[in-house]
């Protein structure tokens, strides 16, 4: 039985910054690194690396660096979980270093879905009148899970009617001049587009 061949680094490219370089690991990227920690472990093309040696490289050299992005990136706003794996493979944060910064962030509580939701609804109905069917589908579009949506949506009143006055007012000047009967048809038809339910078009169009 012949011995499996260690990962040999095939190519290395500084990165734009100048400051960082990637190595890559048989003709794949294995990881990025600063150029000072890169002189001092001395890697060069044609050196092959055990995975151990490789997940020692990379979390000596990379994850503090990390976990300082990572920081600014989770406390400018609350983040939802899947947002957090999205930037882990956004930025190629090396496999072995992601399920730290998952639990550091979980202990300083700045990663919670329930949070998260929380936030982004008070943002949706005070910024930009959304209906619950549209909040609710950003929502799933951020990885949270139904039974947290229900919860925030249970407990958050809105009030759909006055969403729906409001975004005809500001779009009045559509349906200006137009036919009755074809004003209410268009406006029904944008009220449908962001997400309001027949109900609450109905009586807010026909008071119209």
């Amino acid at each position: 039985m012949g011995f499996m061949s260690m990962p040999t680094i095939t190519n290395i490219k500084p990165q734009r910054s100048g400051e960082r370089v990637n190595v890559y690991l048989d003709d794949k990227f294995g990881f990025g690194i600063d150029l000072a920690n890169f002189v001092a472990l001395r890697l060069k093309v044609d050196q092959e690396l055990s995975e151990k040696e490789v997940k020692e490289i990379i979390k000596k050299a990379e994850f503090q660096k990390t976990w300082d992005k990572l920081l600014r990136f989770a406390t400018l706003r609350p983040r939802s979980e899947k947002e957090i794996k999205d930037y882990f493979r956004r930025k190629k944060i090396h496999e072995s270093l992601r399920p730290e910064l998952f639990t550091r962030l979980k202990k300083l509580k700045l990663l919670s879905d329930l949070d998260f939701a929380r936030w982004w609804v008070r943002q949706r109905l005070e910024f930009k009148s959304k209906s619950k069917r549209e909040i609710e589908q950003e929502l799933r579009m951020k990885g949270i899970s139904r039974g947290i949506i229900q919860e925030v949506l249970e407990e958050t009143p809105i009030n759909e009617e006055n969403m729906a006055r409001e975004l005809l007012a500001k779009k009045s000047y559509k349906w200006r001049g137009l036919p009755p009967r074809e004003a209410k048809l268009k406006k029904s038809q944008y009220l449908a587009g962001k997400g309001f339910g027949w109900e609450v078009i109905e009586k807010i169009v026909s008071r119209e």
